[in-house]
């Protein structure tokens, strides 16, 4: 059984940055360092852990935002789980961690960013947790040192996670929601993650192709609402969004 709970000794932040080393296989320069997850802690973020008996196979942090306006959220800034316990849920335990506590404060929304060309992250953002897209962000880190980046530019997606919304407890809850219809679709291929090992010049392309067609979609006011999976790609949905 996975348990997860709130961190807050240092040698349980400590134990997450040796985790980052391993999941990301940053170099040292690039790891989140103990300090920023105690003061996260102390000024209204969140630090969780997934404990597999006393080891710790996962951890997620986020930090608190304010929107122009005063509006307050939380921004999700790095969640990662041990190879050998993905794609078993564990993801799934610290965002709903996550969720639980902000809705507590009370707070509305949390963002993160996700890599669009990591198609299983998209189908859990959009069809497991309810989130929607709205923002691309050209090369947000810079290029890096991990290995899962290809070395390619650090695009990212913005996922809003409403979490108190239709959409969000309609999807949590596992049911079907329904969207609005579908506008657009940007597609990329199943294989992209061993098309950026083995042909960095390809990936270049189908990042950039796919940039493109977020950008202007994004231009026209339209939300990703969903995502499709198929053996041959990954497929964003866009339409508009319902609001919250």
């Amino acid at each position: 059984m996975i348990e997860v709970r709130p961190l807050t000794a240092h040698a349980d932040f400590a134990e997450a940055v040796r985790l980052q080393q391993r999941i990301w296989g940053f170099e040292e320069i690039e790891l989140l360092p103990l300090r920023l997850f105690i003061v996260a802690t102390k000024v209204g973020g969140q630090a969780f852990g997934a404990f597999d008996g006393k080891r710790m196979v996962g951890f997620c942090l986020a930090i608190p935002g304010m929107k122009p306006g005063g509006t307050s959220y939380l921004h999700s800034h790095m969640l990662g789980v041990l190879p050998e316990y993905q794609n078993a849920g564990v993801g799934r335990k610290l965002k709903l961690a996550q969720r639980e506590d902000a809705l507590q404060r009370p707070l509305e929304l949390i963002e993160w960013t996700f890599d669009p060309l990591e198609i299983k992250n998209a189908f859990f953002n959009m069809e497991r947790l309810g989130a929607i897209v709205r923002r691309y962000v050209l090369n947000q880190y810079g290029t890096t040192s991990s290995h899962l980046h290809g070395g390619l530019p650090t695009d990212r997606c913005t996922a809003e996670w409403w979490i108190g919304s239709e959409r969000a407890k309609t999807i949590i809850a596992g049911q079907e929601f329904k969207r609005n219809p579908v506008e657009a679709r940007i597609v990329i291929p199943a294989d992209i993650a061993a098309i950026r090992a083995s042909d960095s010049k390809r990936a270049r392309e189908i990042q950039l192709k796919a940039s493109e067609e977020f950008r202007e979609a994004f231009d026209r006011e339209l939300a990703v609402i969903g995502f499709e999976k198929s053996e041959e790609a990954g497929t964003y949905l866009l339409g508009q969004w319902e609001s919250r």
